[in-house]
């Protein structure tokens, strides 16, 4: 094997899953067992009105994608998926969690309410 950009692409590539899995996994476990909606459809770092509402949907959004990457994690390490089919599922998998995350933030935040207060 010869080392070139490709294979150190794919290298970072693949140990950038384990720390992608540990925030989205951490995440739903503090929106699940510890009722912690801080990080629940944020837009411009603000919670919406009533994270909880939207709560249900965020730890299920991190528990797919979470869940994905570890079958991905696992299935490489034992030699089961082949370099395009990881790739290919990883990157599904983090621009799928990225455009539901967008998504949920959005309409978690109605357009007409500003949140903004004049006096």
């Amino acid at each position: 094997m010869v080392f070139d950009i490709s294979v150190a692409m794919t290298w970072i590539l693949f140990l950038a899953l384990f720390p992608i899995a540990f925030f989205w996994l951490r995440r739903a476990w503090r929106i699940l067992a510890r009722s912690d909606y801080s990080e629940v459809a944020l837009k411009r770092g603000e919670s919406p009105a009533n994270p909880k509402k939207f709560a249900p949907y965020t730890a299920v959004i991190n528990l797919v994608g979470g869940g994905i990457v570890i079958w991905v994690i696992i299935n490489v390490v034992l030699g089961r998926l082949s370099y395009d089919a990881w790739s290919a599922v990883a990157g599904v998998t983090i621009w799928f969690k990225f455009i539901a995350d967008f998504i949920l933030s959005r309409h978690a935040h109605p357009w007409g309410k500003k949140n903004d207060k004049k006096t």
